[in-house]
């Protein structure tokens, strides 16, 4: 007898009742219908597609865009006895084959993938094979080029709906504005527009802007004030390390987490914060996707990020477990200047990769209508000096040659290289006793990598240097020296990137095939940042108001955050409903900013302050990106 949802729902997760939309959109998918899911952070996404890809016969596909959260999901369905199966990175052909071939004769429940490995024909050709009941979409805004984090390998997963023209698709997302869903619903070749959406409301969560010339001091208060978890996000690996020790250094349980952390040691470090060994983590943007943790009681913003989207998101991990929780952006007069530095000041623009096109050709001795598809090792650094680049703007410009398949770009920044000692121990023993300063180096060599007198063994010159303390180009230097003097043998990364050309060259007529949508990518980020700027400056609006406005909703005041704190307990609605008629009128004419209007009625700030806050709740009135107010 087939079992319901509900039966599913108890057994496998131990829930006698579903939470908000969850139980539609399964019902919809249930009935072979589309949907676009809208559910906040923490919302239970992936329940909606668990379940009801249970309750049928057959394989859901999952397309999702991080490994780490690809592998984080399988572990936990697996942990509770069902199927599944993630084509992660790094695996064999064979293997590859092995796990498509578990998916048609072994029922598998779940079959786990990028978006990237829907442009193989192999796994095309495997997945017809097999009897698919649901196609699950995961962080579908990546699809979006209206959306921050837009992907453009997420634009091929409408390959499966032309496999699968009969199966429902489910496109899961907890931020999306009305313009990203409609690019989704279109882009997935939706039979069915059906748009289910909670409230991204979390009326739990206090939403505040802080600011402090003296962050660090105000960060130990904040996490001093905290009880249980923590996290602190900024914007680069080295300020995680910094921000970490510091707050070792003051009596926290800290850990960081960033890109360049070790596999081991992550799942370490995420470890003992889940257990609560550690009470805060900081980490760069990306940490927490699929991590769900329910007594985060405090999320900072250590520095502005680069879209409300992500910053909502970021911000939802506080209190998923419905306890009151704090998010706050901690911010001081250099922030603004250094979030348009880091992000904007870095979009090439078309004369740029028009240039850095036509340098990349030359580098290579490429000439005009000439085809090289072969494989070209690139030092970044090398060629940024040669031609006077500036780094991340060239690096930016390179990601969109490779987003627009003019090359493709493979990235190595381990800077790994092999070495195998070939000198006998009394011989190496020998030799350092007349070449003490390559003592340090030896020795730590010796005890980071075992059996590195039998094999050939890659080491990491970026970890030497670390534990050391020293400048890596001193690391290269001595291994050139040992080499030289026969104690080791050394080979040296000779590259940290790898391009292959996929078009011939045509100078500007190559860029130009893309231009226009290069241009409206970018006024995308450019706008992402300015609405960033926009809520932190809005210092009259309630900021859960603010931020739900941004998504399409309307909400009464917090109560709560720092704007309304500031502006006091509501006035009387008489008194109001009479100011609204002035203000109105008075916008009628012009638009105005708050303290404008301060000025010209005679009402106290407050009043005037509470006015706005409700004429803006009923869509009457709205704000400009001058921050003045216009009639709508």
């Amino acid at each position: 007898m087939q079992k319901s949802p509900q039966d599913i729902l108890q057994q496998y997760w131990g829930y006698a009742s579903f939470r908000g939309s969850q139980e539609k959109i399964i019902t919809t998918v249930l009935d072979q219908k589309d949907a676009l899911a809208l559910l906040p952070t923490g919302g239970g996404k992936s329940i909606c597609y668990q379940i009801p890809a249970l309750v049928q016969e057959g394989i859901c596909i999952v397309v999702s865009p991080l490994i780490a959260l690809i592998q984080d999901q399988v572990d936990s369905l697996k942990e509770k006895g069902i199927k599944a199966i993630a084509l992660t990175g790094g695996i064999s052909i064979d293997e590859v084959i092995n796990l498509l071939d578990n998916c048609v004769f072994g029922n598998y429940k779940f079959l786990y993938l990028s978006p990237e490995r829907l442009q193989q024909d192999l796994i095309k050709e495997r997945i017809l094979q097999m009897n698919v009941n649901l196609i699950a979409i995961d962080e579908a805004h990546c699809i979006s080029q209206w959306g921050n984090d837009f992907r453009p390998a997420y634009q091929n997963c409408g390959v499966l709906r032309d496999m699968f023209p009969a199966v429902p698709v489910l496109a899961l997302t907890a931020t999306a504005t009305k313009k990203v869903a409609e690019d989704i619903i279109q882009s997935l070749q939706f039979r069915d527009s059906l748009i289910i959406k909670d409230s991204f409301s979390r009326d739990n969560i206090t939403y505040k802007i802080v600011w402090n010339e003296d962050k660090l001091h105000q960060l130990k208060q904040l996490c001093a004030r905290t009880e249980n978890s923590a996290i602190v996000y900024v914007r680069s690996r080295r300020l995680t390390e910094q921000i970490s020790a510091y707050l070792n250094n003051n009596g926290f349980t800290t850990t960081f987490f960033h890109g360049g952390v070790s596999r081991k040691e992550k799942q370490n470090r995420l470890t003992n914060w889940l257990k609560n060994k550690s009470k805060i983590i900081v980490a760069t943007n990306a940490f927490g996707m699929g991590i769900d943790k329910p007594d985060v009681r405090l999320v900072v913003h250590y520095q502005i990020p680069d879209s409300i989207e992500n910053y909502y998101q970021e911000a939802g991990r506080a209190g998923r477990d419905g306890q009151e929780s704090n998010a706050v952006l901690l911010l001081n007069k250099e922030d603004e200047t250094q979030v348009k530095q880091q992000f904007l000041s870095v979009l090439p623009d078309i004369t740029f990769l028009k240039l850095l096109y036509n340098k990349l050709n030359n580098y290579f001795q490429i000439s005009y209508g000439e085809d090289r598809p072969e494989k070209f090792q690139l030092n970044f650094n090398a060629f940024c000096s040669t031609y006077k680049l500036k780094g991340m703007l060239t690096y930016n410009a390179l990601k969109i040659l490779d987003q627009h398949s003019v090359i493709s770009l493979e990235e190595n920044y381990n800077k790994q290289a092999t070495i195998q000692f070939t000198a006998t121990k009394p011989t190496l023993n020998q030799y350092l006793s007349t070449h003490k300063s390559l003592v340090a180096i030896v020795q730590t060599l010796l005890r980071t990598y075992g059996g590195i007198f039998e094999y050939e063994i890659k080491i990491n010159t970026v970890l030497l240097s670390k534990k050391l303390n020293i400048d890596e180009n001193t690391i290269t230097l001595a291994l050139e020296k040992l080499q030289k003097d026969e104690i080791i043998a050394y080979t040296a990364q000779n590259s940290d990137l790898e391009l292959t050309f996929l078009v011939p060259r045509e100078d500007d007529l190559t860029i130009n095939a893309f231009s226009k949508k290069v241009k409206e990518l970018q006024q995308v980020k450019v706008n992402n940042i300015d609405a960033m700027l926009t809520y932190i400056k809005t210092d009259t609006i309630c900021r859960n108001v603010q931020l739900l406005a941004y998504f399409g909703e309307k909400k009464k005041r917090c109560g709560k955050c720092d704007v309304c704190l500031k502006q006091g307990p509501p006035t009387n609605n008489l008194i109001l409903e009479l100011v609204a008629v002035e203000i109105t009128t008075k916008l009628s004419s012009a638009n105005l900013s708050s303290r404008e209007l301060i000025q010209m009625l005679p009402y106290k700030e407050e009043v005037v302050l509470d006015t706005l806050q409700s004429l803006l709740e009923d869509s009457k009135i709205a704000v400009n990106s001058q921050n003045q107010y216009t009639i709508q």
